[in-house]
């Protein structure tokens, strides 16, 4: 039975652009830059007991990454003034060092001194400058663009770029708790987490918030992708903030912490990918980065703390699966994968979106192939992992209604712990992993490279996955018949997994097996120069690249589909 998908566009929840939680905060840009550089200092501070000596490591540690990074790592998108401005910062710390004594007191005002300058100067970087009539031209642009290419791939002559024939939505299936998503970001404040395979994926995200008809939310774009002005105009466009991942300072990263929590309290809708970056290895991620995730949890600790106890300051976990036929950037990223599984002496991150020609080229090629997308809506959580229903309230896994403010009390009150937090970010981030699961949507390409990798593992048992990759192309090839039987073994497990509500699958694995194996040949890796998975001229299959055909096999791994072969 072919699935119902949205063929329109939604009316917006929030009308007036007035109302939208990210124009306030543009609006009071300075005051929360302010506010976030000084609430990080007082954290950074509490962290280190208010310990002159310790600040003063950490404040020389920063200094020595920073003077490391503009050295050996600097991009185009970094302010002129770096070199100087810790430069700065060195004179000053030698001074303190040579001129001030006595009192711990006095130390610790004078490294606090630095460390202002050094939040201030983070919060400034790290805030975003969305403006509300460049989000509006963004979204007709991103709409209007990737519709004319959509209309370009399936729609031959002249008038193709011209045609309104197909739209985004016909291309870009939404599927999952669209409904359930749209109450719920009228009621409280919405963080979605999205699976990360592609560089795509902010855009599409975005596109598709837009086409739920909800207000933009802010989310955490790689500051290397601000490196290209066009890209930058779209990121800021989009309510991106900047975060680089190349500091690893305490200093900015509970900076960057503290902008999160602060966002969300304030109301804004958020998206983080709790992978923290693309899957290298094309697994659906299992170990999140938790980092952004916590501050979901402080906020809704901090807004029961301000008494704000109503649906209005619940914060609702929503999390999401993009599915692809085939990543454009598999190859680089298998690559890393394999570099660094490997422990190869050399690992360097590819960058395909290193110019503006790239990402065009990107573009158009993923948006001129026949290939379908699906993005499936999962339930909405609380910040302990319990469902939520479409008022809101939070239920236990029988169905019973719970008071999540419990979970942030002792002695009768709302108080701070912590560990325990840190406990209900390893929970939520567990729940949010079996979520991706479950909502994750098997395609028929992700059928015959998992069945073809699996294949050709048994009938190399003893090897490991190095020695796998690097087999001979005569060990490589597939009977036709007994691979069609391996697909229907895996296919009819699928679809038990389907009925326990553990995974989802694509409409057209309802088809005969050999239209199956047909549509996803045609589709898994299909830009590729070499392709992972094709029939050769006597019919059978075999692969022209194995650590491709491993990355797209994997989008299964976690199933427990391995024990049928």
């Amino acid at each position: 039975m072919e699935e119902n998908y949205i063929k329109h566009q939604y009316a917006p929840i929030l009308p007036e652009k007035d109302e939208w939680p990210v124009v306030k905060l543009a609006r009071e840009r300075k005051e929360f830059v302010k506010k976030v550089a000084t609430l990080s200092e007082g954290r950074i501070l509490d962290l280190i007991g208010k310990n002159p000596e310790i600040l003063k490591e950490e404040l020389e540690t920063t200094l020595y990454r920073e003077k490391l990074r503009i050295k050996q790592n600097p991009w185009d998108v970094d302010p002129d003034d770096e070199g100087p401005f810790w430069g700065e910062v060195k004179s000053k710390l030698l001074q303190i060092h040579t001129e001030v004594s006595g009192s711990k007191a006095k130390k610790l005002e004078a490294y606090q001194e630095v460390l202002r300058k050094i939040t201030s100067r983070y919060s400034e970087e790290i805030a975003s400058n969305f403006k509300a009539s460049h989000y509006k031209f963004t979204r007709r642009v991103v709409t209007y663009g990737f519709s004319r290419l959509l209309n370009a791939a399936r729609v031959k002559g002249f008038g193709s770029l011209f045609s309104n024939q197909f739209t985004l939505q016909d291309k870009i299936q939404i599927t999952g708790q669209t409904a359930q998503l749209r109450e719920l970001a009228t009621k409280g404040t919405v963080v979605m987490v999205p699976t990360h395979f592609s560089n795509l994926d902010s855009v599409l995200i975005g596109w598709i918030i837009s086409v739920l008809g909800m207000p933009p939310f802010i989310y955490g774009a790689g500051l290397n992708l601000f490196n290209i002005s066009i890209f930058a105009y779209f990121m800021n466009a989009l309510g991106a903030y900047k975060v680089d991942r190349r500091k690893k300072n305490m200093m900015y990263l509970e900076t960057l912490k503290t902008y999160s929590k602060e966002a969300i309290q304030f109301g804004c809708h958020s998206l983080f990918f709790p992978g923290g970056t693309r899957s290298r290895s094309g697994i659906i991620e299992s170990k999140l980065k938790l980092g952004l995730l916590s501050t979901a949890i402080e906020a809704q600790r901090a807004n029961f703390q301000n008494g704000i106890t109503d649906v209005s300051g619940k914060i609702f976990i929503v999390p999401v699966t993009i599915n692809y036929h085939f990543v454009l950037e598999a190859p680089g990223l298998i690559q890393d994968y394999l570099s660094m599984t490997g422990q190869e002496r050399y690992y360097k991150e590819n960058d395909e979106f290193s110019t503006s020609y790239k990402i065009s080229k990107f573009l158009f090629k993923f948006f001129t192939k026949g290939s379908d997308i699906s993005v499936s809506i999962g339930s909405a959580m609380d910040v302990m992992g319990n469902y939520v229903d479409q008022e809101g309230k939070s239920l236990d896994k029988w169905g019973r209604v719970v008071n999540t403010q419990e979970y942030f009390m002792s002695n009768g009150k709302v108080t701070v712990d912590a560990q325990r937090e840190e406990e209900y970010t390893q929970m939520l981030g567990k729940r949010i992993v079996e979520e991706f699961h479950k909502i994750n949507r098997v395609f028929s390409s992700h059928l015959v490279a998992f069945v073809a990798f699996e294949l050709i593992q048994a009938k190399n048992a003893k090897l490991d996955l190095f020695d796998l990759i690097r087999l001979p192309q005569e060990d490589l090839v597939l009977n036709y018949v007994e691979f069609k039987a391996a697909c229907q073994r895996v296919l009819d497990q699928i679809f038990e997994l389907k009925a326990q509500g553990k995974i989802d699958s694509a409409p057209h694995l309802n088809r005969p097996m050999d239209e199956i194996i047909t549509h996803g040949l045609d589709n898994v890796g299909m830009y590729h120069a070499k392709r992972p998975l094709i029939k050769d001229a006597a019919g059978n299959l075999t692969t022209e690249d194995m650590s491709l055909l491993y990355f797209y096999h994997n989008r299964l791994h976690g199933y427990g589909l391995e024990k049928l072969f």
